[in-house]
């Protein structure tokens, strides 16, 4: 396993962070706890988690994923041997409406009582990134990448959010901070916010990046770059698609896009194409589909760590191989070949 500073911190972590959104759902607490003691015995020590898991998001699996982790740490007393991550989730009356009645905010009321329940899911007493899962203000995210204005934004002042955010940290529940799903505005608005009163400073930013989807690199990763907001990448693998599973019109079974087909951010006919092309180049290079995808994430210097999920450990076990995998010129050439032809088809 390689490791990286978490963003502009001293703290350490895995190049490859495991994602377990899926536990609770399409995972068991047992399948999850044999997850993470796999994991953690290949050399990762970064998890990542949030209020919101399990997906998809529903008032039955809310905060589920996080009670696993808890049980996990509970029985086993490895808190210290992990860098743990989750997040607040953001507003959304109209798809997370069982979270503080959708409306939740990144004030101080709602960011202390969202983290006390989220420790005490946990069985923590802090957390060492906490993440804001999504703006509160309406922007380009999720997919959508033509900004809109609105005129009826109710927005919590950043500075009031980094205040907040603060005196989290000086009650020593939260070692850093960081975002998500976020824009080349919001990652700088809150840099200079924080620079110039002398709030917490934000180590990192998880956003969507993959051969299917390189929009990060188009004003984020120079941010990253020039600031040292490291990257969190998710869905490296386009949902799995990457893998090549749904190719020809397969639904293999339990799979995520077979379950919830209403998941097509990464399933339309141009990211079909590009999945075929990239699919085609990693057999005729001797790749394994899913170990090139995630590789090419793994190479990016943007990147601090590549958050890989999975419901079977066999598929873990591939993922985290990943690691050992160094893509030639000759591939990374290809690779710009085809993004050319099919650029970001899956934003």
């Amino acid at each position: 396993m390689r490791y990286n500073n978490l963003g502009n911190t001293d703290l350490k972590v895995s190049r490859i962070c495991l994602g377990t959104m899926t536990f609770g759902e399409q995972n068991t607490e047992l399948q999850g706890h044999q997850q993470l003691d796999y994991a953690l015995d290949q050399g990762i020590n970064f998890i990542d988690t949030a209020e919101l898991y399990a997906t998809p998001p529903k008032a039955e699996t809310y905060g589920k994923t996080e009670k696993i982790i808890g049980s996990w740490l509970g029985k086993n007393g490895r808190r210290n041997d992990i860098v743990l991550a989750s997040k607040i989730a953001g507003p959304g009356v109209d798809w997370v409406s069982h979270i503080r009645e959708g409306k939740t905010r990144f004030n101080a009321g709602h960011i202390s009582q969202a983290l006390d329940a989220s420790l005490h899911r946990l069985q923590t007493d802090y957390i060492d990134l906490y993440q804001l899962h999504w703006p509160e203000r309406e922007t380009n995210f999720f997919g959508k990448l033509g900004f809109q204005e609105s005129s009826e934004e109710l927005l919590t002042p950043i500075h009031q959010t980094l205040e907040a955010l603060q005196q989290q940290v000086r009650a020593g529940k939260i070692r850093h901070i960081g975002l998500s799903n976020e824009t080349p505005w919001g990652m700088m608005t809150f840099l200079n916010i924080a620079k110039h009163y002398d709030l917490p400073i934000i180590a990192t930013i998880q956003n969507p990046y993959s051969l299917i989807n390189r929009t990060y690199e188009i004003g984020c990763s120079e941010v990253s770059h020039r600031e040292k907001v490291g990257l969190l990448a998710y869905s490296p693998l386009g949902f799995g698609v990457l893998t090549g599973k749904y190719l020809n019109d397969s639904q293999p079974d339990n799979a995520r896009i077979t379950l919830w087909p209403h998941y097509a951010r990464y399933s339309n006919p141009q990211a079909i194409a590009a999945t075929q092309a990239y699919v085609d180049l990693a057999i005729q290079s001797n790749l394994d589909p899913a170990q090139m995808a995630l590789a090419f994430v793994n190479q990016q210097s943007f990147v601090t760590a590549n958050i890989i999920g999975a419901t079977k450990v066999s598929q873990l076990q591939a993922n985290i191989q990943s690691i050992d995998v160094k893509l030639t010129d000759d591939v990374i050439n290809e690779i710009e070949l085809i993004h050319q032809r099919y650029p970001n088809p899956a934003p």
